[in-house]
Formats: structure tokens, sequence, C-alpha cells
């Protein structure tokens, strides 16, 4: 009968390495690749991100309703026409790059995660495949072209989108795909008030880029709460471009007559201890202009990975 139970373990065991062996591991997130959103003037949106931002306008290979405006050969806004019954919301969905697509998806599907069959492909040679995330937050992964496109935008206002913002209910919850499936980890988090936690900042595994949790209404709630506004739904769901120094991307902006429409009035020092200064497309979706580095002590927790760089 113990010899019985011993064999048993035995085989147990050996199916279980077996299995572990054959998992397919997780292929690298490498960075923000873009942020996809909703415009109900597209006129408009174009004069921001190609006169004000200074970004390269390119055909949308993913959708061919879609306007692309591009950082540098792997980051971009992608603006979409804004579709009926939207109301305030104006975020189609967050997207970061891999060095492959099929992998990640493969990996995925091997979590239980639910995964499309297949990845689509793009006429200008990436893949991509989309999921939800527990909050159902459309997440895009991208595997840019081999050969990207160098991008011309000599008066753009900065080359590397550093982190992407997204309203959250629930940081617990939203921890269990980016920090316990795809390995994002901590960066730094903060609040308006030293006794709350109000954003929580979760670096890509390999990249200083990061996603930030912006929380609010309940950790039970879903989807929109119904008293948010949408100008401050725009500053939740944000796109951030890093510079080496916010006071001179100002100065170049103001100096350039490129200030129009909605902005700050004037550059600030984040909680993070950062300079930031933000700026507002038509449809109130917030690009903030951010320091690569901290000038002051951040409030509330130290940072604990590297920043990013340009």
């Amino acid at each position: 009968m113990h010899l019985r139970v011993l064999v048993a373990a035995v085989v147990l065991a050996s199916t279980a390495a077996a299995a572990a062996q054959t998992a397919p591991a997780r292929p690298k997130i490498t960075g923000i690749s873009h942020l996809a959103v909703y415009t109900s003037d597209a006129a408009a949106t174009d004069h921001y991100y190609r006169e004000i931002i200074g970004a390269a306008r390119l055909p949308d290979p993913e959708n061919p309703a879609g306007v692309r405006y591009a950082f540098n050969a792997t980051q971009f806004v992608d603006v979409l026409p804004l579709p009926a019954g939207e109301g305030i919301n104006r975020l189609d969905h967050t997207a970061y790059n891999t060095d492959n697509a099929e992998g990640l998806r493969k990996y995925l599907a091997a979590k239980s995660w639910k995964t499309p069959a297949a990845v689509s492909k793009g006429k200008d040679g990436s893949r991509w495949f989309a999921v939800l995330d527990p909050e159902g937050n459309k997440v895009e992964f991208v595997e840019p072209a081999r050969l990207p496109n160098v991008v011309d935008a000599p008066n753009l206002v900065g080359h590397h989108m550093i982190h992407l913002g997204i309203l959250v209910h629930s940081r617990a919850l939203e921890d269990t795909f980016y920090r316990d499936l795809l390995g994002f980890r901590p960066y730094w988090y903060g609040g308006m008030k030293e006794d709350r936690i109000d954003w929580v900042s979760q670096q890509m595994p390999d990249s200083h880029d990061w996603l930030e949790y912006m929380i609010a209404g309940s950790p039970s709630e879903s989807g929109i709460p119904k008293t948010m506004s949408l100008h401050d739904l725009g500053v939740l769901d944000h796109l951030s471009i890093g510079v080496n120094s916010v006071e001179a991307a100002y100065k170049g902006l103001e100096a350039g007559n490129r200030l129009g429409g909605v902005h700050d009035k004037h550059t600030q020092i984040g909680r993070d201890g950062k300079g930031q200064f933000n700026l507002y497309d038509p449809d109130g979706i917030r690009l903030e202009l951010m320091n690569f580095h901290a000038t002051e002590k951040p409030c509330c927790s130290a940072f604990t990975a590297d920043d990013p760089a340009e």
C-alpha cells in the first residue's frame, strides 16, 4: 500500500513538473505603445495633436476610420470617431508593446485569461490582440513592425510617452492582472493628502514606462461614476510625455504661439516631486508634460524603480 502511494506521488510530481516546463513563458512587455481615444470634432483634434503637440499625422493600420498621431516610431495616440451613445467616455483602449504578440496571447490563454483566437495583422507589419482587464478596460498588446518608419516631427514637444493613466476602482482587483499575471512592478504611489492613495504607478516588467491607476469611487463600483464630468474623466484617462525640463517645454510652446485651447495657467510641481504642465485635447483627454526626474522630494512614498529616460 505504501509503495502504491509512493508511486502515485512520484507520478503526480512528474506530471506537475512537466506541465510547468511546457507552460509558455511570458514574452517581454517593452513599454507603452499607444492610447486610443475618441473625438467629437476631428478637425479640432487634428489641430491639437499636429499644431500644438507637434505629432506626425499618419494613417491608422488598425482602423481605417482612425488617425494616428506619432511621437516616435513605436508610440502614438490613435484618434477614432466618437461612437453613438458613448456618453462622456473618450477612452477606447490602452496599449503596450511586446516582442512577441502571439507568444503573449498564448501565455494569457494558458493562464485562463480570455483572449482572441489569433492576433490581428496590420498593413505596416505590426501584430496585436486585445483583452479586457478585470474592470473591463480594453487593453491591447502590440508587436511593432520589424522596421518601423522614422517619424518626422521636428516640432514635437517631447518624443517619449512615459506613462498612461486610467480610471480604476479597485487597486487590488487590477493588480491581479497587471502585477500578478503580467509582472508590472511598483514605482510610486501618492494622493492629494498624505493619508490617502489616489494614484498608484506600476512600471512595465521590461521597461521604465508605467501605468497609473487613477483611483476613484468605491472598489465595489464599475464603469464611470454617474457624478463624474467629461473634464474630470479626461484628467483620469490621460497620457504623459517625458521631457528634460517642463519649464523649457512650456516656454517653447508659449514662444511658438502654441498654447491655444485648454491648458493649465502655469507649470507646477506634482505630488511626486516632478515638474508638470497639463494640456487638454478638445474632448478633455489630458496630456501631461512631465520631467523625467523629480526635483523635489515626493509625497507619500519613495520611488522604488529607476525613472524613464529620453
